[in-house]
């Protein structure tokens, strides 16, 4: 599985990126045959509390996911985008199984 982090007009630090490696490595223990996993990160405007956003494309052999997050910190966003991720892959599995 190849992890591709994207910062869009910030440069993410490297404590970062290796919490986001970690994370999205816990998806290959939902469904092996996950391909990629894109992340982008980007800070929306105006800036308040809740900027921190966090999108991410998984592809698989079966087809695409997507989930994005705005949170207060990108930790937090790419959490709960991992989540609503796994809910979908989960999803589709069962749909495999029940075929």
């Amino acid at each position: 599985m190849e992890t591709k982090i994207q910062a869009l007009h910030f440069g993410a630090t490297e404590q970062l990126q290796a919490f986001i490696q970690k994370k999205c490595a816990k998806l290959e223990k939902v469904y092996d045959q996950i391909q990629t996993v894109d992340v982008v990160l980007k800070v929306v405007k105006p800036e308040t509390a809740m900027n921190k956003q966090a999108c991410i494309t998984v592809k698989t052999a079966n087809g695409e996911f997507y989930a994005d997050k705005t949170c207060d910190t990108f930790e937090q966003a790419v959490d709960d985008s991992l989540v609503a991720l796994t809910k979908q892959v989960q999803k589709m599995k069962e749909k495999l199984r029940d075929i």
